[in-house]
C-alpha cells in the first residue's frame, strides 16, 4: 500500500484521563459510549472502569475474554442492562437468552441457519443490488446529496428480507425501520451513563414511552412480515422464516408463538442487516476519503470480472476487498460491547469480580489495544493480506464475537459486504457533502457516525 495510505488515521474520540472523558461524555449528553472510554482501556489486560456502584470491569486480554465468552450461561450471562434494554425491541430471543432457553431456541432455529446457504442467497443479494444501483444512478443524475447511512441500511436491509422472507423490502417500511431505529439507540435505558455508574446490579430498566412506540412500530413491521408466512399463503415459501415458523421443540413439540416468531425473526431482521450497514458506511467513508485505496479495489474488481457480472465465484476471490472489509470491522466493530454479569464473586485469571459487576468484553478496545496491534489506529486493510499473518495475535479479533454465541452470520456478511462494495465502487463515486473533519464514531447499541454522513454519489469516470 503507498506509504500515505498507510498513515491515513480514521476518526475517532481523542484518549483522555478518565476523568477527562468523563466530563466530555456528558457535555455532549448524546449516550456515546465511546466517549466515556479512558486512554488506559486501551493498554490494560483487565481493569476497572472508572468508579461505579456495581463495578465495571473491562477485559482486554485474549485469552480472558475467550474464558468469558466460553462460558454457557451459568457464570457470566449476558449483562442484565443489555437484556433489559433490547427486551422490548426483540423480546426473549435467541440474541438475549442464556442457559437452557437459549440451548433450546438454538436447537429450533439451528435448521434455519443450514438454509443461509451463501450460494442460494447471492440471488437474492444481487437482485437487492441491482435495485439500490438503479436507485443510486438516478441520485447521481439528478445531482442528489443522499444519506450513506440511511443508504447502506435501506439496502442491507433489503438483502435480508429478501433472504430471511422471499420479498423485497418496501422503501416506506426501510425507512421506518431506520429512523425507529435511531430513536431506540439514542433513548435506550441502556446507554445513559448516570446508569451505569451509579445504578445496582440487576435493576429494573425503565424505557422511555418514545422508545417503547419505536420498538413497537418495528415489531409491527416484522409481524406483517411474519404473517405473509402464516395462513394460506404459508405453503408458497421455501426461506428461512419458513424454517424457523416449521421448527418445534424436540420435547415437546411445540412450535413457536407469533411474539416468539417476531422475536427470533426480529434477530434476523435487525442483526442482519444493522451491522452489516454500520461497517459498510464506514467503508464508503474511507474510500471516499482514500482515492488511492478505492483505485486499488476496483482494480481488483476490474481484474476478476472486466464488464462482465460479479458472480459468486468471483467474489470469493476478491482478497484484497475482503481484507479491506476486515479492517474496518477492525477499526469500527459494529458491536462495540459484548457485556456479560458475574452472577457471583469469583475471580477471571487472576483478577477478583464482585458479584453483580459488568463484565465489559470490548471489541472496540481490543481491535485498537497497543499490545495486540501495530499502529493500532491506522487504517491498513494489508494487515489482513497473505503473507501478514504473523501480525495477528490470536483471539485480539472478535468482530463476530467468539465462543458458544458467536454470530452465525459471518459468512453471510464477508459476502454480501464484498458484493456491495465490488458493484458499487465500480461504478460511483461518493463525495462527502460538508466537513468530513466533522465526521465522528459514536457508539450506543452499534458503532455509527455520531451524525448521519451525507454523500454525493456521481458516475466514475476510469
Amino acid at each position: 500500500m503507498p506509504e500515505n495510505a498507510a498513515l491515513f488515521e480514521p476518526p475517532r474520540p481523542s484518549h483522555l484521563p478518565p476523568v477527562a472523558a468523563l466530563m466530555r461524555t456528558i457535555w455532549r449528553g448524546d449516550g456515546d459510549l465511546l466517549s466515556l472510554l479512558p486512554a488506559a482501556a486501551y493498554r490494560m489486560d483487565a481493569g476497572e472502569l472508572g468508579y461505579s456502584r456495581r463495578s465495571i470491569k473491562l477485559f482486554n486480554d485474549p485469552a480472558l475474554v475467550r474464558e468469558i465468552l466460553a462460558d454457557d450461561g451459568t457464570l457470566f450471562p449476558k449483562s442484565d442492562l443489555m437484556v433489559g434494554a433490547l427486551e422490548p425491541l426483540i423480546g426473549e430471543s435467541i440474541f438475549v437468552s442464556d442457559g437452557p432457553k437459549w440451548r433450546r431456541q438454538r436447537a429450533m432455529i439451528d435448521p434455519a441457519f443450514s438454509m443461509m446457504r451463501l450460494g442460494v442467497a447471492f440471488g437474492a443479494m444481487t437482485a437487492a443490488v441491482d435495485d439500490h444501483e438503479r436507485w443510486l444512478a438516478a441520485a447521481a443524475r439528478r445531482g442528489e446529496t443522499v444519506s450513506l447511512d440511511l443508504a447502506m441500511s435501506h439496502l442491507t436491509a433489503d438483502i435480508i428480507c429478501r433472504t430471511v422472507f422471499s420479498v423485497s423490502l418496501e422503501s416506506t417500511v426501510a425507512q421506518d425501520v431506520f429512523d425507529d431505529f435511531a430513536v431506540f439507540e439514542r433513548g435506550v435505558g441502556q446507554v445513559r451513563i448516570w446508569r451505569l455508574i451509579v445504578s445496582p446490579a440487576w435493576a429494573t430498566v425503565p424505557q422511555d414511552a418514545a422508545v417503547l412506540k419505536a420498538c413497537a412500530r418495528i415489531r409491527r413491521h416484522i409481524g406483517a412480515l411474519v404473517d405473509t408466512h402464516r395462513g394460506a399463503g404459508a405453503g408458497t415459501y421455501n426461506d428461512i422464516a419458513t424454517a424457523v415458523i416449521e421448527a418445534r421443540d424436540a420435547g415437546t413439540g411445540a412450535a413457536f408463538s407469533r411474539d416468539e416468531l417476531i422475536d427470533q425473526l426480529g434477530v434476523f431482521f435487525l442483526a442482519g442487516h444493522e451491522t452489516t450497514a454500520s461497517a459498510l458506511t464506514w467503508a464508503f467513508y474511507i474510500l471516499s476519503q482514500r482515492p488511492d485505496v478505492a483505485a486499488r479495489l476496483r482494480d481488483e474488481v476490474d481484474g476478476a470480472f472486466g464488464d462482465g457480472p460479479v458472480d459468486f465465484d468471483g467474489v470469493k476471490k476478491l482478497v484484497f476487498t475482503r481484507s479491506l472489509f476486515k479492517e474496518v470491522l477492525r477499526l469500527y466493530p459494529p458491536i462495540t460491547f459484548m457485556p456479560r454479569v458475574a452472577m457471583r464473586a469469583g475471580h477471571v485469571g487472576r483478577h477478583r469480580v464482585r458479584k453483580g459487576a459488568l463484565i465489559m468484553i470490548a471489541p472496540w478496545t481490543l481491535h485498537r489495544h497497543r499490545a495486540y496491534w501495530r499502529d493500532p489506529d491506522l487504517f491498513d486493510p494489508d494487515r489482513f493480506m497473505p503473507g501478514r499473518a504473523d501480525d495477528l495475535v490470536d483471539g485480539a479479533y472478535l468482530p463476530f464475537g467468539s465462543g458458544p454465541h458467536s454470530c452465525v452470520g459471518a459468512g453471510f456478511a464477508a459476502i454480501e459486504s464484498a458484493l456491495i462494495l465490488a458493484r458499487l465502487w465500480r461504478r460511483f463515486d461518493f463525495d462527502v457533502a460538508g466537513d468530513s473533519e466533522a465526521v465522528r464514531p459514536a457508539a450506543r447499541l452499534t458503532t455509527r457516525p455520531a451524525r448521519q454522513i451525507m454523500v454525493k454519489p456521481r458516475f466514475h469516470a476510469p
